[in-house]
């Protein structure tokens, strides 16, 4: 069924001694707001580990009708494909491209398309034209709950520095000790009409942002663990609280920038929580998922994991616990 209600996404993971988005233009820099000193991740990053995980292990792999739109694919000679090649594998049908990939169904694009057109000598000629669909579902850039300390680590590699020399390689990286970062979403109803955006497709994207970024296992990218996903259903029509994210805090003890693990500190969701109370009338449906190591507080109650389902069980509507 397409989507015909709006909602709002909330998504919580966090990195330790690694890179979360390294910046191309800044060394491969760990992306970092310089007057907030907090982590940036872009959205791109975020919609590539979900593209990667449902070519990977869900299926949209060009098989069966099912296929992601935004890949990297090579020909026999190793060039990147670009998008007018890409669209060509679906005969530049948009329509075709829209049935069977469910990238663009999420997230949109531009697509382009190539006609042929009778030049004046009547022969057939390659014409480009393009199509623009707007995401339904749109990401804004993840930052950290918390400043950050980016560190240059630098060490040898295994081979020598050049032919019949000596002397080993030197690699250098730079890293963050600890990240908590959370990304912020809306689903909207109205975009969903043009794309065939269905309930389905919301529900594999979930699953590939939890399990999509426990398996980026890359090695600037190994340990990266999913801790909290909450979406909101609303049914009233083009309504939603916004900005939940901004909602969430932290208690610690130690200085941001000693954080190192999710037992450092607790996740206040209490300002979340009053939020949805206030609105519950509109709400129709919370749907939450918790990792088991992360200990959540609401008012005055503690909840470890999962169970900080209990504490949203008075919001309005029917609460279902994610199943990933």
């Amino acid at each position: 069924m397409v989507v015909n209600k709006r909602s709002e996404i909330v998504f919580l993971y966090d990195i330790k001694d690694a890179n979360p988005n390294g910046d191309p233009l800044e060394e491969n820099k760990p992306r970092i707001d310089e007057d907030t000193e907090t982590n940036i991740v872009t959205d791109v990053r975020l919609k590539r580990t979900i593209r990667d995980y449902l070519h990977d292990y869900k299926g949209y792999n060009g098989k069966n009708g099912k296929d992601i739109f935004v890949r990297e694919i090579k020909d026999e000679e190793g060039k990147i494909q670009d998008a007018k090649a890409r669209a060509k594998d679906f005969e530049n049908d948009p329509e075709r491209i829209l049935s069977e990939c469910i990238d663009v169904r999420l997230f949109g694009g531009t697509i382009p398309i190539t006609i042929l057109k009778k030049n004046k000598k009547g022969e057939d000629k390659e014409a480009g034209s393009s199509i623009t669909l707007t995401g339904p579902v749109q990401f804004r850039f993840g930052r950290s709950l918390h400043r950050v300390e980016m560190k240059h680590i630098k060490g040898t590699g295994a081979f020598a520095s050049g032919e019949g020399k000596e002397k080993k390689t030197f690699r250098e990286e730079y890293i963050l000790p600890y990240s908590l970062i959370a990304f912020y979403g809306i689903v909207n109803e109205n975009s969903a009409k043009y794309t065939n955006l269905t309930d389905e497709d919301v529900d594999e994207m979930l699953e590939a942002m939890w399990n999509g970024t426990k398996n980026l296992v890359t090695r600037t990218k190994v340990g990266q663990m999913p801790r909290f996903l909450l979406r909101v259903i609303y049914k009233e029509d083009n309504y939603h609280i916004g900005d939940l994210d901004k909602k969430i805090y932290l208690l610690k003890s130690k200085d941001d920038k000693e954080l190192r693990h999710i037992s450092d500190f607790k996740i206040d969701l209490t300002a979340l929580h009053e939020a949805l109370m206030r609105e519950k009338d509109k709400i129709e449906k919370v749907e939450i998922e918790a990792n088991e190591d992360a200990v959540f507080q609401i008012g005055s109650e503690d909840y470890k994991g999962r169970e900080v389902i209990n504490g949203f069980k008075d919001v309005n509507g029917v609460l279902k616990e994610l199943d990933r």
